[in-house]
């Protein structure tokens, strides 16, 4: 049986990574500190399909929590040279990264708290 706790401590330094490399980006590209702090939990919007219950709302909450759509912006970004882009890219990784870091990984259909870390 694989030592499930070393994978789980993996996944939150993976997580810790993340949040890193964004915050260093931001501050490498010398973007606004508050806007960062205004910007960082925005994503979490995204819980209010919870509202409809637990299947709605995984589905809402992983599609705000998958990295695919803040490497788009950032990708989108590099290529036309659009600082905003960059930005949201940048706090949108970060965010991603605390929540991975702190063990709230994208949801299972069944409830809040079963993620693919674990349970929260």
């Amino acid at each position: 049986m694989p030592n499930i706790s070393l994978v789980k401590r993996l996944l939150h330094a993976e997580g810790l990574g993340l949040l890193l490399i964004a915050v260093l980006g931001y501050r490498w590209q010398g973007f606004s500190w508050w806007q960062f702090g205004l910007a960082l939990f925005v994503p979490d919007i995204v819980m209010l399909g919870y509202l409809w219950g637990p299947k709605v709302g995984s589905i809402c909450y992983n599609f705000g929590h998958i990295t695919l759509w803040p490497l788009s912006f950032l990708a989108f970004g590099v290529l036309n040279d659009w600082q905003v882009g960059l930005q949201i890219g940048l706090i949108w990784l970060a965010h991603i990264g605390l929540d991975r870091m702190l063990g709230y990984g994208l949801k299972y259909p069944t409830q809040f708290k079963d993620t693919h870390l674990g349970r929260v």
